[in-house]
């Protein structure tokens, strides 16, 4: 995750506050030393940086202590909101036109990513709106550039109209919008030619392409790993275009993150997306309070929620939790829940999404090998119908035979069990809102400390709102019958 450095110096910043019983203006100098700092390492701009730091120091300065909550949570809480209002406050959707076909601007410069996130904007058009989109081939620069679109649009099942490499841009967006408007099509996202830096000409040519068909987004990708640069950039397809939004891509790699906190502040445009991964799918709407509580190691447990809801079937999901509440919870329920996780992304991504995770040490102890799933998978189809749905019979001679079945050692069999019957522990007071379970698993101490505690309680209150409301549905519905 790009924000890893910046996470642990944040988090010990608010640590040495943590147990003070009442913040100095010597002690909040310092702690606006060491955000200055990680916010300027993070390659945030400088500018930004400055005026953040002076509006969280006066904030701060003046701040009464909230009740409940000692200095250093209070200081906590102003840095979130800041951030949050730093990229924007609220996620900011696509632009619709009220007719279609809505008509999308792909902008940027080479290698930033544009044509794989228009592949991936387009799918997640037609998964979520159900839409038919269409591509419309414009950078006849790059080489092979068409024959990467069409691939991009094959792996997704989307058209892609093209006239080669020898016709002016603008004609062929002139066509191509002819093609999607007889076609009845919801969405044409238009690839444009990049170049390594801005220059006159291309600039032309997309201000003509811009002016043709008059577009409901022009939205600009940029690669996050290029700092500072992904700044400037914005700014100046922003004075040639006057674009609507931003993606950033590459965010998920080795990279400061600093883009993602500057752009806003300096261009004022929102970002809309974020691409976190290399597959088709990974294209998420980026939401600026999420980010901050992700930034300050609070997790993101709402992004997490919302891809489970995508990839985990409501009804068994349901069951499944009834199950780890009355401790019935056995192997094929967990066959069934590994294969379902499995299918939300790799797991060190889903795991930092837990409040605390992003920078835990007890992370480095895990093994997040994919072999591993393979192994737990063989061990669990080595049991006998009984053995999955019993998992309390586990003897030694039966984890033998499994060990023998599996074609792995004994000790692994050992550890699977182990770690099974833990998590069945903690599941089941997870889900009746007792996040002690959860406490225990990292040596009596909440992940992220006392902000990790205060994501862990407001998620408990949730889901305790949540069990109340279940609740009273059933019984106005035992009511009706």
């Amino acid at each position: 995750m790009a924000f890893e450095g910046l996470t642990d110096r944040l988090q010990k910043a608010m640590e040495k506050l943590r147990r003070k019983p009442k913040v100095t203006e010597a002690d909040l100098r310092e702690t606006m030393r060491e955000i200055r700092l990680a916010l300027l390492e993070a390659d945030v701009n400088f500018k930004v940086v400055k005026d953040f730091v002076k509006t969280v120091r006066e904030k701060a300065a003046g701040a009464e202590v909230l009740k409940g909550l000692n200095p250093a949570q209070q200081i906590v809480k102003i840095v979130n909101d800041e951030l949050t209002k730093l990229m924007g406050e609220e996620a900011v959707p696509l632009n619709k036109a009220p007719h279609i076909p809505t008509v999308i601007m792909m902008v940027g410069l080479q290698g930033a990513g544009k044509t794989t996130t228009a592949g991936k904007l387009a799918l997640r058009l037609k998964n979520e709106n159900h839409a038919r989109p269409m591509f419309i081939a414009a950078d006849v620069y790059r080489p092979a550039a068409i024959t990467q679109l069409q691939q991009v649009a094959d792996q997704i099942d989307v058209p892609v109209f093209e006239k080669g490499t020898d016709v002016d841009p603008v004609e062929i967006v002139r066509e191509g919008m002819e093609v999607a408007k007889k076609n009845h099509n919801d969405y044409v996202i238009i690839d444009t030619a990049g170049r390594l830096q801005i220059d006159e000409q291309l600039m032309d040519e997309l201000a003509n392409i811009k002016e043709l068909v008059n577009p409901n987004e022009i939205l600009l990708v940029i690669d996050s790993m290029t700092g500072q640069n992904a700044v400037n950039t914005a700014q100046g397809f922003d004075d040639k275009l006057n674009i609507t939004g931003v993606i950033l891509t590459k965010l998920d790699g080795d990279t400061r993150g600093g883009a993602a906190m500057s752009i806003r502040a300096v261009t004022g445009k929102p970002i809309k997306f974020v691409g976190e991964g290399e597959k088709m799918e990974d294209l998420d709407v980026f939401h600026p309070d999420r980010m901050a509580s992700r930034i300050l190691g609070m997790g993101d447990m709402m992004t997490l929620i919302e891809k489970a809801q995508k990839n985990f079937d409501e009804e068994q999901a349901q069951e499944t939790m009834d199950k780890m509440r009355e401790n019935t919870f056995d192997y094929n329920d967990f066959l069934a829940q590994m294969d379902q996780v499995t299918k939300m992304g790799p797991l060190e991504n889903i795991i930092k999404m837990m409040p605390g995770m992003a920078n835990n040490p007890a992370l480095k102890n895990l093994n997040l090998d994919p072999k591993q799933f393979a192994h737990i998978r063989a061990i669990v189809l080595s049991m006998t119908p009984e053995e999955r749905e019993s998992p309390d019979i586990m003897n030694p001679s039966r984890r033998r035979r499994l060990a023998a079945g599996a074609g792995r050692p004994i000790v692994e069999v050992n550890r699977m069990i182990k770690q099974f019957n833990q998590m069945r522990k903690m599941m089941k007071q997870v889900t009746n809102g007792n996040f002690n379970g959860m406490q225990n698993m990292f040596g009596g101490q909440m992940p992220g400390g006392k902000m990790g505690q205060m994501a862990m309680n407001r998620m408990a209150r949730k889901m305790k709102k949540d069990k109340q409301k279940r609740i009273k549905k059933l019984r106005k519905l035992r009511k009706k019958k």
